[in-house]
């Protein structure tokens, strides 16, 4: 379990601290219609069953910590567009620029393919920088919403039924024991400064993301689906284990592309009174995996 913080295998330089080349696991391998397993995601023009975006979330914490410190935790945020999929165990590594010393600051971040090529680009941040995160500043319509097959009648503003859910160790616990955190920190697992392991990136996602995507889930049909970007926001973090959320969320946007329909949308998490952490999210299901484009 790597020690908390960037340590001796993260370079800084000409301005941009580097992370270290790792192979991020497709974990979801042996998932049956996903477009993680290799047969379903080759017959829609991938190369292969490709690996999350939220997997590759999981890069950056030891950036994060280097460039922010622990606060990044409590008030941070990385909001990253994922440009290109990349298949399991393809080496990635991730960048973010160096901020000022000290205050609230944002700085670009990416993730690049061993060979360069762009996995995902954004901004990392922490505070109150004066700019909004990436995909705040993205236009959301870039496409004319046509005819939707799948979300026909669904429209920006729509609101989720709202859960409360309970965050336990099982699963993060599952992940760090098979090698699939790609960068596994010790407050994962052991006491932190908060008292309580703290959810890694791609476990804030699946807690801010499970209930959207299972009522989306109801409404596309049978279907492929995946992230097309994904934004976390520490609101007043950090989020922990063993504790319990209120979550709910909104629909901003929707339309289509030529091979997808898609769903723009925020979520968060409450700990009573107490916004905890936000989410935007972009989930992208392929047209020729409906068969209501058959």
């Amino acid at each position: 379990m790597a020690k908390v913080g960037a340590g001796s295998e993260v370079a800084r330089k000409d301005g941009v601290i580097v992370g270290p080349l790792r192979r991020s696991v497709n974990a979801s391998q042996q998932a049956k219609g996903s477009i993680h397993n290799d047969e379903v995601a080759t017959k829609l023009g991938f190369r292969g069953g490709t690996v999350a975006g939220s997997i590759h979330l999981e890069l950056f914490p030891p950036l994060l910590v280097e460039a922010f410190g622990p606060r990044w935790f409590e008030r941070g945020s990385l909001s990253i567009y994922f440009v290109n999929a990349t298949t399991d165990r393809e080496a990635v590594r991730a960048h973010v620029g160096e901020p000022p010393d000290g205050g609230d600051a944002q700085v670009e971040a990416w993730i690049e393919r061993e060979d360069g090529m762009r996995v995902g680009e954004g901004t990392a941040a922490v505070g109150d920088p004066g700019d909004l995160p990436a995909l705040h500043q993205r236009q959301l319509d870039e496409f004319p919403a046509g005819e939707l097959r799948m979300f026909s009648g669904l429209e920006a503003g729509h609101r989720f039924d709202e859960a409360d859910v309970r965050l336990g160790r099982e699963l993060q616990d599952t992940r760090l024991r098979h090698g699939q955190i790609t960068e596994p920190l010790e407050w994962y697992d052991a006491g932190s400064p908060w008292g309580g392991p703290v959810a890694s990136p791609a476990t804030m996602v699946h807690l801010l993301y499970q209930e959207a995507a299972r009522q989306l889930g109801k409404l596309s049909g049978p279907s492929v689906g995946l992230f097309g970007a994904i934004e976390l926001r520490n609101v007043d973090g950090p989020v922990l284990l063993d504790r319990d959320y209120r979550l709910s969320g909104q629909i901003v946007a929707v339309g289509q592309s030529p091979k997808t329909e898609y769903v723009w949308f925020d979520t968060a998490a409450d700990d009573g009174d107490r916004r905890v952490a936000e989410m935007r999210m972009l989930m992208r299901w392929m047209k020729a995996s409906s068969p209501r484009y058959q």
